[in-house]
């Protein structure tokens, strides 16, 4: 494949590659992982964010898609009507170190590009002058588990990142970027490593814990923590903010009743224990008397998962993810959401 020349900075960038048949680039939501792979490899990158929508869109504001110099696709910002020909832009850019911005739909200028939803979207394209610094603030509020707020300067393409959900100035384009929902689970049943499993390919980090367990977890899970403690000692060193779900599964009332009380009295925004319906109320009548309200009450799901007619571990394990997808959703992640 022949290589165009930047003009500028004398680097090659690979001209845009076949487009391909199946969109597995849009599957990737969370563009981090890809954006700091990318980095590590030394690839030179443009990143394209959704900044304007008039009437319907398949893609919220602020969907964001990545090109690398290599033709490397990641993300997706419509409904696959438009990615192809941003991606050719994005790489245009990489090539001449310039900002792009586009505008596609209905009443918009591109009148060989329309979208099927019937509205309009704007799309800011620009390269990424520092993608070092931008993917280590990006990496360092993760770990903190804390907000960042990536701004663009609408005009000049110009991105840096913000602690805090940031209001932006006039003419700047905030994109808030909250912590990776977290889930932590408590048991060792298959329900248990039905969860475990499925979980990270909704984006959720896993943390197990399986008190007095195997010295060792799975080796197919992809965990964020795995703790094989006494379960007062595992909870009382586990933060619990307002991007975790807890959810007991360990079958025995006393265990399931002491994490549902510390989750309770913690920020966690949704918590559950898995058992049967003609437990709810023994359940209920103990955390009250542990001096539980109705207001923690309300983010207790008794039992846990959704009403699917689940049956099988599996199908459980998705009832319940269903569950914590739900509930994360209700609640306003940041000023923005």
């Amino acid at each position: 494949m022949d290589a165009t020349l930047d003009a500028d900075e004398g680097l090659a960038v690979a001209p845009m590659a076949a487009w391909p048949a199946w969109p597995e680039y849009g599957l990737v939501d969370d563009l981090l992982p890809t954006l700091a792979r990318w980095h590590r490899a030394g690839r030179r990158v443009a990143l394209a964010t959704l900044t304007d929508i008039d009437g319907s869109s398949p893609r919220p504001l602020g969907s964001e898609m990545a090109v690398a110099d290599d033709g490397s696709v990641v993300g997706y910002v419509s409904g696959g009507c438009v990615e192809a020909e941003v991606a050719r832009e994005a790489l245009a850019a990489l090539a001449d170190g310039r900002v792009r911005h586009l505008d596609y739909g209905a009443g918009s200028p591109t009148i060989d590009i329309q979208l099927s939803c019937g509205g309009r979207i704007g799309i800011v394209v620009r390269p990424m002058m520092d993608l070092g610094g931008y993917v280590l603030a990006r990496e360092q509020a993760r770990a903190r588990r804390e907000i960042c707020t990536v701004l663009t300067e609408r005009k000049s393409g110009r991105t840096w990142v913000e602690s805090g959900d940031v209001d932006p100035a006039r003419g700047v384009f905030a994109r808030p970027h909250v912590p990776p929902t977290r889930l932590v689970v408590v048991g060792g049943d298959p329900v248990t490593l039905g969860l475990a499993k499925l979980a990270p390919q909704f984006g959720l980090e896993v943390s197990l814990l399986r008190p007095v367990g195997p010295e060792h977890a799975p080796r197919d899970l992809a965990l964020a923590l795995y703790d094989r403690r006494r379960l007062d000692v595992a909870l009382t060193e586990l933060p619990l903010d307002r991007w975790t779900a807890v959810y007991s599964l360990t079958h025995d009332s006393y265990s399931d009743r002491m994490v549902a009380i510390h989750a309770l009295r913690s920020d966690a925004f949704c918590v559950g224990i898995l058992g049967s319906r003609r437990k709810i109320a023994p359940h209920l009548r103990a955390l009250e008397r542990d001096g539980l309200d109705g207001t923690a009450l309300k983010r207790l799901h008794l039992p846990a998962g959704l009403t699917i007619g689940a049956r099988s571990p599996v199908e459980i394990a998705l009832s319940i993810l269903a569950q914590v997808i739900g509930a994360r959703d209700a609640v306003p992640q940041s000023r923005s959401a």
